[in-house]
This record gives C-alpha cells, sequence and structure tokens, in this order.
C-alpha cells in the first residue's frame, strides 16, 4: 500500500494569537510527513501505530455526522491486516502529527468527501475544517481543524479569523538576484 504523503505544518504568527481569533498562516512543510502502510509483520513502533488507528477507527465508527461518511468497514480490516501511520513527523511539537494522520484517512475512507481539485470555496474549506476538527479531537480533545485542513490540501491557509479561512500562496523568492557587495 503506497498512499499519498501528507505533511506536517508551520504555523506563522502564533497559536495564542489564532486562539485569541488573529490572523495566522499555516503553511504545509514538506520535510517531515506520513502515510498510511500496510505491513502484516508490524514491528514494535508500527505496532503502536496500528493500535491507535483501531482506536481512532472505533472512534470514527461512532461519529454522527451529516457533513461526513467513513468506510468504516474498510478501514476496520485494513487496520486489522496491519495497516499504520508511516510518520517522520515529531509527535508532540506542534507541527502536526495528528493533522496529517486525519488527512491520510479522511482521503482514503470519506466517501463523499471534498477533493483538492475542486473549486474551494470558503464555505467548502469551513466544512473540512468542521470534519477535520471533529475527527482530530479524538487525540486533543479539541482541535481547531487547521492542521488537518493544511495537510490535507498541501496548500498554505491563511486565516483571517476563526470563520473566516482561506487556500492562499506565498510569493517566491527570486535567487537569481544577486547579494550587494559591502567593502
Amino acid at each position: 500500500m503506497k498512499g499519498p504523503l501528507f505533511y506536517s505544518k508551520i504555523l506563522l504568527f502564533g497559536e495564542y494569537g489564532i486562539i485569541k481569533d488573529s490572523k495566522g498562516l499555516s503553511i504545509p512543510y514538506n520535510f517531515y510527513n506520513g502515510a498510511l502502510k500496510m505491513d502484516d509483520n508490524l514491528l514494535e513502533e508500527t505496532k503502536k501505530s496500528n493500535e491507535s488507528l483501531k482506536r481512532f477507527a472505533k472512534y470514527l465508527s461512532n461519529i454522527s455526522n451529516d457533513l461526513v461518511v467513513f468506510e468504516v468497514e474498510k478501514l476496520l480490516a485494513d487496520v486489522e491486516s496491519g495497516m499504520y501511520f508511516d510518520s517522520s513527523i515529531p509527535q508532540g511539537y506542534g507541527v502536526g502529527s495528528s493533522g496529517a494522520l486525519v488527512a491520510a484517512i479522511y482521503d482514503k475512507y470519506a466517501t463523499n468527501k471534498i477533493t483538492v481539485l475542486e473549486n474551494l470555496t470558503r464555505e467548502k474549506l469551513l466544512r473540512l475544517k468542521v470534519i477535520f476538527a471533529e475527527m482530530e479531537s479524538f487525540f486533543h480533545g479539541k482541535s481547531s481543524g487547521l492542521d488537518p485542513l493544511n495537510s490535507y490540501l498541501s496548500l498554505p491557509i491563511l486565516i483571517n479569523s476563526q470563520d473566516n479561512i482561506e487556500a492562499t500562496g506565498i510569493p517566491t523568492q527570486s535567487t537569481s538576484v544577486k547579494a550587494p557587495y559591502f567593502y
């Protein structure tokens, strides 16, 4: 099983500012990433991931949400067959390890998902944010949904306020301009 990669994130302007409904910018950071993989001979580390996925799959089966439906039976069968989340994203540092996992599960098992190829209106982004917040709350108790949104879209997300977000671009810096010489 070779799935797509889901990236970590870097939040510019600070988490506390976002909590207080201030502006922020969340950008994907592809140095760290993760993907769903399958192995019937799980090592100790992959076994922990598989056990966590079992608990997460049970949690998702109990979500009663009109916004998203999951193929829970397929997810549970894949977990029983040795699926795990292979990730280089550090856990516990706020760079989006659970967000990448949530994005991977949504991408593979949501039946009526919003895709990156669609016209991502503000309403669709907010809908995804709500879905991801509910999913990621399994790991944190409460979630804004922004980390999985950033990981799923692999696009920078401009946060104007809690209910005003938009996918955006980041200007690139030209490397062809020569630095001035200082004497």
